[in-house]
Order: C-alpha cells, then sequence, then structure tokens
C-alpha cells in the first residue's frame, strides 16, 4: 500500500513522465502531483507536491484497498503501475505522448491507460487543475463529450473511454475492460480534441520511440540497466525546443523537510555542461551533446566573457528568485521559491566546466572557430584576469564569498583547455599568459589550500574545513591521477563527511539556518575519484551499494538522508543522474579496453 503523510508522498514515491517540453511527477498511489504547462519552467497545473489543499492534482487509483508494483516498460519512459486488491488487479499505464510525424496532436498530452488484469476492481479518478501554481481553479466546462477545464490563456481537455466522461467519478472494470484518459492542453492555440483511436496510437509511438532511442544507447559495461535508465531520465530533462539541459522537474523540495533551504531547480546550471557532454558522448547521444553544447554557446553569448551560474531552458538570463506565500510546501517546508537568486552570484568553476565542455566538444565536432572561437579566448582572457578573486563556489553559499579550492582548481582547467584548443589551432593563442597563470593557480592551490596534517586538500584557502567537490579533481585531471594527494583528500572527504556510502556536501558555515542531507552527486563523484586512482575495487563495491539506493524504478533525488535513508530535495535530479553515468564508465574503462 502507498502511504501518504498528511496528503503528501514520500519523495522516493514517485515517477517522472515528460515529452522533452514539460513533466510529471505520478506517486504509488496513482496521482499525479506536479506538472507545469506549457513548459517544464511554467507554473504549474497539477501542484499538490507543494501543498496537499491548495495545489491539484490527477488521481486515478482503485476504489478499495490496494498493494503497489510498478515499472517502467523495458528502454522507455512509460510507467506501468499495477495495483492489486481483494477483488482483482488493475495495471495504469502513464505517459506524456510524443508525436507522430505529420499528425495534428494536442500541444500537451497525459494519456492514461488502466487495463483490468484479473477480477473486477472499482476504478476511481478525479482531475483538479489549479493554475498558476495553485491561485486559480479556472472554468469547468463540457465541450463534445469532454470536460473542459480553462483558465486565461490555458485549456485542458479531459476525454474519458470506458467510463463516464467526469472530472470525478467511479467505474467497475472486469477482465480484459479498459478505461482510457487523454488530458489534452493547450496554450495560446486551439484546443486539439483527440479521439480514442488516435490517443491509442500516439501512446503506442511514444513506447516506440523511447524504446529505438534506449536500443541506439552504446553501454555494455556494468551496471547497464542503472546506465540506461539515468541516460532516459538525462533525456526527460533535456528540454528539446533549445536543447538545455534541467537540472531537475521540480521546484523547492526540501534539502530538509519543514526547512527553509528550498530552491528552484527548473533551470539549466552552466556547470552540469561537462559532466552532462562527458556522458552524453559516452552513451552515443550526439544529437543531444551536440544541441547542449550550442545552447551553452547562445545563452551565455548574452554575458560573455562573464557567464551566469544558470539560465532558463529558452536561453534567458533572468531568473529573479521570488516566495509563493500563499502555498505550504511539501510537509510544511516553506518557503516555496521559483526562480533562483544564485544566478546574480559570481561562480568561477563555471568557466572550467564551460572551457571543458569547449574542449570535449572539439575533439568530437571541428566547429569551435570564427565567432565562437573568439568568444572562448575572451572567456579565457576573462578567467585569467580574475581567477584570484573570491566567490561563492559550487555549493552558492549565501554566507559570503571565499577563495574556494574548487574554484581556483576549475579556473586552472579553463586557463588548460583554452592552452589545448589554441594549440590545436581552435582558437586565438594567448596560450603563453593563459599557461602562466594556469602554473600560478596551481601553486596557490598546493600551498594555500593544502592541509599537510590530514594529507588532503581543503575546502577553501587557509581554511580547516572539508569539501566533497575535491573529489573532481581526479575526474578534471588536476594533479596526477597516482599521487598522494589525490589519494589523500579521497580518503580525507571519505573519513570526515562520509556516513556509509553517502557523503555531506562540506563542513563549515554557508550562511543558511538549520542542515541538508547527504548529497547523492558527492557519492557517485566518489566513485569515480577511486577509479580514476587506480582503487577500482573500491569503486565497484561503492557503486553496487549507491545503485541499491534507487527508488523502485530508478530514480534519485538530490540528497537522502544519511539515518532514515528518506530521498531530500529536487527530484529527480539530472546531475546525480549524469554522476552515476560517468562513474559506471570509469569503472568500465579501468577495467578493459
Amino acid at each position: 500500500m502507498a502511504h501518504r503523510q498528511a496528503g503528501y508522498a514520500p519523495i522516493e514515491d514517485y515517477a517522472l513522465i515528460g515529452d522533452g517540453r514539460a513533466a510529471a511527477l505520478v506517486a504509488r498511489d496513482g496521482s499525479i502531483d506536479w506538472l507545469c504547462l506549457p513548459e517544464i519552467d511554467s507554473p504549474s497545473v497539477f501542484g499538490a507536491l507543494l501543498d496537499a489543499e491548495r495545489g491539484g492534482s490527477f488521481a486515478v487509483r482503485p476504489y478499495d484497498q490496494f498493494d503497489v508494483e510498478r515499472r517502467y516498460v523495458d528502454g522507455t519512459n512509460v510507467l506501468e503501475t499495477t495495483f492489486r486488491t481483494t477483488s482483482g488487479s488493475v495495471r495504469l499505464t502513464d505517459a506524456m505522448t510524443l508525436v507522430p510525424p505529420g499528425r495534428l496532436t494536442p500541444l500537451r498530452e497525459i494519456v492514461r491507460k488502466a487495463e483490468c488484469l484479473e477480477g473486477e476492481v472499482q476504478l476511481e479518478w478525479s482531475v483538479a487543475p489549479r493554475f498558476d501554481y495553485g491561485r486559480r481553479h479556472g472554468r469547468v466546462d463540457r465541450r463534445a463529450e469532454r470536460v473542459v477545464f480553462s483558465d486565461r490563456d490555458q485549456a485542458l481537455a479531459l476525454s474519458v473511454w470506458g467510463a463516464e466522461p467526469a472530472p470525478h467519478g467511479v467505474a467497475r472494470l472486469a477482465v480484459g475492460e479498459q478505461a482510457l484518459f487523454s488530458l489534452a492542453a493547450t496554450s495560446r492555440q486551439p484546443l486539439v480534441l483527440p479521439g480514442r483511436r488516435d490517443t491509442e496510437e500516439r501512446l503506442e509511438h511514444t513506447t516506440a520511440y523511447w524504446r529505438r532511442w534506449s536500443s541506439e544507447k552504446e553501454y555494455s559495461g556494468p551496471w547497464r540497466d542503472a546506465v540506461i535508465r539515468s541516460a532516459l531520465v538525462l533525456k526527460l530533462l533535456v528540454y528539446a525546443p533549445s536543447g538545455a539541459i534541467t537540472a531537475a522537474a521540480t521546484t523547492s523540495l526540501p534539502e530538509t523537510i519543514g526547512g527553509v533551504r528550498n530552491w528552484d531547480y527548473r533551470f539549466a546550471w552552466l556547470r552540469d555542461s561537462s559532466y552532462a557532454l562527458d556522458a552524453l558522448l559516452s552513451l552515443t547521444c550526439p544529437g543531444e551533446a551536440h544541441a547542449f553544447f550550442w545552447w551553452l554557446m547562445h545563452a551565455s553569448r548574452l554575458t560573455q566573457p562573464k557567464l551566469q551560474v544558470l539560465y532558463d531552458v529558452q536561453g534567458g538570463n533572468r531568473a529573479q528568485e521570488r516566495e509563493l506565500a500563499h502555498l505550504s510546501g511539501y510537509r510544511d517546508s516553506a518557503p516555496v521559491r521559483v526562480g533562483n537568486g544564485a544566478v546574480g552570484q559570481l561562480q568561477l568553476d563555471v568557466y572550467g566546466a564551460v572551457l571543458n565542455s569547449v574542449w570535449l566538444h572539439a575533439s568530437h565536432h571541428s566547429d569551435i572557430a570564427g565567432e565562437s572561437g573568439r568568444a572562448v579566448a575572451k572567456i579565457a582572457d576573462y578567467v585569467a584576469s580574475h581567477w584570484r578573486e573570491p566567490d561563492c563556489g559550487i555549493w552558492e553559499v549565501r554566507s559570503g564569498p571565499r577563495h574556494f579550492t574548487h574554484s581556483k582548481a576549475m579556473c586552472w582547467v579553463a586557463l588548460d583547455r583554452a592552452v589545448k584548443l589554441a594549440r590545436e589551432g581552435l582558437i586565438r593563442d594567448r596560450s603563453e599568459r593563459w599557461a602562466s597563470e594556469a602554473a600560478a593557480i596551481r601553486a596557490y592551490v598546493h600551498e594555500r589550500c593544502w592541509d599537510g596534517g590530514r594529507r588532503s586538500y581543503v575546502r577553501a584557502a587557509d581554511a580547516d574545513e572539508l569539501d566533497a567537490a575535491l573529489l573532481v579533481l581526479p575526474l578534471v585531471g588536476f594533479d596526477d591521477a597516482d599521487g598522494s594527494r589525490l589519494s589523500g583528500t579521497i580518503d580525507a572527504v571519505r573519513r570526515e563527511l562520509g556516513d556509509g556510502p553517502l557523503l555531506r556536501r562540506y563542513s563549515g558555515d554557508d550562511g543558511l539556518e538549520g542542515e541538508d542531507g547527504a548529497f547523492l552527486t558527492c557519492s557517485f563523484w566518489l566513485v569515480d575519484a577511486l577509479a580514476r586512482t587506480g582503487r577500482v575495487d573500491e569503486a565497484a563495491e561503492l557503486m553496487d551499494e549507491l545503485v541499491g539506493l534507487a527508488n523502485d524504478v530508478g530514480l534519485y533525488a538530490e540528497e537522502m538522508d544519511p539515518t532514515s535513508r528518506e530521498f531530500l530535495g529536487n527530484f529527480p535530479q539530472a546531475l546525480v543522474h549524469i554522476a552515476l553515468i560517468n562513474a559506471a564508465q570509469s569503472i568500465a574503462g579501468a577495467n578493459g579496453p
């Protein structure tokens, strides 16, 4: 049985469906509690995730008590939930449909198909959209035997076959009988009212598309199921019109239940770019990798040579943070925020991520030239001039700028890659200055950011705190992989920040109240770092543990409570799944050619 606490499902009880433009969270009990339309970063129309009373949802479930099993259809992002009652069982198939070529289809569509597998099951459903983050109920009308919910320039059409077309109801299904639901959405366009046959064909087309896409991924190493599932999650978080990769599908899921560390992750972070490109290229996703790279170059062009931390999925540079005081927040975790104030921070590590992305892209393509090449050289010049400044770091602290070790190392990465690009003749050659500044950064890190007693790098210059982001150093080639400094840092991070297979991000102040959970990306970075420094057996053992921490359909949130193993933070988190892919690839590479 799926359990809720005060109306809220555990975060780990959710699965994700999507169409490359929008995404929905489906709970184990059959309720869609999160959906933003028409885009992934638009206001919600189902927002019970953040306010069980005001948010709205779309529920389909047995009327009587039930047990639940669920899975994704093999190789797809089509979800199957099987409910078993004392009288029978029913399978619910959920998908956001994809568009067959040359067909008139709804702008967005969720299809839910309930099939009775044995006995007899009484099925209930309820569709209750709440527009604009729960602020408005909208109108409810009847049109051509459909229920139409509308508000301003948005409309949702509910079509039901095999049961009464109504916003809520109960139907009795016997073996072999079906109830089919289509929720078709539009915004500023005519509303397409689908027919049953077309709806079923779109569901079949969607399943076939995902199977075809996943079958093309080249990975034959260990943990293949987890790697391919992570690739499928990543694909759902790629905003298809631009190629941007959204950090997560949600906003304001708390890092501590009842706490204030609740952020909007429906943006694309430049720092994710390097890790994402590595993962996409390694899995043979050239289209997605190419699109994301050029989105990155286009978005950052608005501010070059200075780079923002994040951009919206369209490539815009505005993300003003504000609070939605009318929403109570997930399990009373307030405030609920939209936008992200980190957009205005100086975070120097993003320059290393971007220049490393350029280098990765250039290793597969030779189209870094002309205006793009000049822009890359200017970014490198900016790093050479500004790396000595303090910044807010990878973890976006709100306690004030510091000389974070990870930021300095990533500035070294930026200049190192710029030198390589110049020597390949891909960008204007100012490599003498860049190489000189890179050497100065390395000397700074070695002298100011090293704790000889711990035999470890530390969180910031002249500090005695640790930072799990230091695990990135062997991933980006800072220091020799077989050197004692990297090995000592790995051991210190595990010893001081670890709790079993989990890691906290850092020790020390960050300017915010309360605490957060263990950051799952850091655990996969640890696997990757162990594999790249020759400790492959340790890496594989830890990887086995971490793969076992996914939820029942293979997804991860941003964080996890080290004691209860409850998911925390936004969900699903792209960076965790990216880090899983890259960690598996590193182990596979260490074990074979």
